[in-house]
């Protein structure tokens, strides 16, 4: 119980003065950590429940996935599946539904896909978590590939399946299709379109660039707009410039979620980038006057057996020294190659040689600098962010992966972005 109400002091209280623990015990602690945002917890008590001689069952591997996804412990969770074939619960369904929605959150597309055609058994989750894996990867076509397939077998689509289909469309400019879908949902399946599925319609517009329609869209919705909505089209507006929309949804989201940092943070930038250098501040003033902490970026990569993470500008790594000289090396290749830093993206009235250091040092390229630096050559790297990429790092990191002839992922707060000799899988879609 308190491990499902994030109550983790009290649960792992309760937890060590136990007499006896049997493996529901241990169950209950992994799963509530893992469920409520301490997948670094369920991961440590699983290896010591592993120490401690128990056998992970069916629940503890969709626990111990679901941590690892979040992570992106990617070795440690290849490790659960080789346990999982060996001792035979690779024949059980809410597990494999697990792996695979593991993999798919990792960005291995291919070994999703490839669980997913070996399984001997499907259900709906089965289907949903394969085409929602092949949409928040950028593989938009694809996933509606399988949702076709699905329909052709005759399998019943749930709510959560078209939030993946109509997310497809919206990452891959596919508006008349996520229309077309999006009518479906009601007039075939005779599902009542949800707030999530409205807030898909309007990621659509926003990110073709359809600003004032998105904004007619959310008036005409049939229930009250929430606050991710706004945020949807405020990013939109800061995106392609609409300063007047922007502060209509910015003066909503006041009303609905007063606190959110990055609400301030998008509409400072939007000043910056029309040069109301006064606005701007006021922006940021405001978020400091109403004690409004922003959150910090942070970047997560995986060596060995081991979760390293970065902050921008981040020198507490013990290879730091490395890690500096990696990225000095990397901008002289990239100049040679032609780059030259997208200074835009940093929304502040200062110098250009300040921007250009402040883009070198985000956290994201510290990251890929250290695999760089400590894996062998042509080893596929995998970084995981908690914000969105910025436009510079997304140019950096496609530049990085032909130079240095490696694939490159990054996983943001949104979507995946697979990066393979020069180019990447969103297409400059993002």
């Amino acid at each position: 119980m308190y491990a499902s109400c994030g109550q983790y002091q009290s649960a792992v209280k309760v937890f060590e003065v136990m007499p006896n623990r049997d493996l529901v015990t241990w169950n209950s602690v992994i799963n509530g950590f893992a469920l409520n945002g301490k997948p670094s917890e369920a991961l440590a008590l699983y290896q010591k429940m592993d120490l401690d001689g128990l056998k992970p069952d069916g629940f503890t591997m969709v626990s111990l996935f679901s941590a690892c996804s979040k992570l992106g412990a990617l070795a440690l969770g290849r490790r659960a599946h080789v346990y999982m074939v060996k001792v035979g619960l690779d024949k059980n369904l809410h597990s494999v539904n697990a792996l695979l929605d593991f993999y798919a959150k990792c960005g291995c597309t291919k070994d999703a896909k490839r669980v997913f055609n070996e399984m001997v058994e499907r259900n709906v989750v089965s289907w949903t978590s394969l085409i929602v894996g092949l949409a928040v990867n950028g593989y938009g076509s694809e996933a509606l590939k399988y949702f076709k397939q699905m329909e052709a077998e005759k399998w019943l689509p749930s709510e959560i399946t078209f939030v993946g289909v109509l997310y497809a469309c919206s990452h891959c400019g596919m508006v008349d299709e996520g229309f077309r879908y999006f009518d479906k949902i009601k007039q075939y399946y005779g599902i009542v379109p949800q707030i999530e599925h409205h807030g898909c319609m309007v990621d659509l517009l926003a990110r073709a660039g359809k600003v004032k329609q998105a904004h007619d869209y959310i008036q005409q919705m049939p229930m009250q707009p929430n606050s991710v909505i706004w945020r949807t089209l405020l990013g939109a507006c800061t995106k392609f410039g609409h300063v007047e929309l922007a502060e209509v949804a910015r003066a909503k989201l006041l009303h609905l979620e007063p606190k959110h940092s990055g609400d301030y943070v998008l509409m400072s930038n939007l000043y910056a980038s029309e040069r109301r250098w006064s606005d701007a501040h006021k922006a940021r003033k405001s978020m400091l006057e109403e004690g409004v902490a922003k959150i910090r970026g942070h970047s997560l990569v995986e060596l060995g057996n081991q979760v390293h993470e970065f902050h921008t500008g981040d020198r507490t790594h013990p290879q730091s020294e490395e890690i500096y000289a990696k990225l000095v090396e990397v901008t002289k290749r990239l100049r040679l190659e032609g780059h030259v830093a997208h200074t835009g993206h940093v929304y502040a009235d200062i110098e250009e040689e300040e921007k250009e250091n402040a883009l070198v040092h985000h956290s994201e390229k510290i990251a890929v600098a250290l695999m760089l630096v400590c894996s062998p050559p042509g080893t596929p790297i995998r970084v995981f962010n908690n914000l969105r990429i910025c436009g510079d790092c997304h140019v950096v990191i496609k530049l990085m992966s032909k130079v240095y002839g490696r694939e490159i992922t990054v996983r943001d707060c949104s979507r995946f972005h697979h990066f393979r000799d020069g180019s990447c899988s969103c297409g400059d879609y993002w």
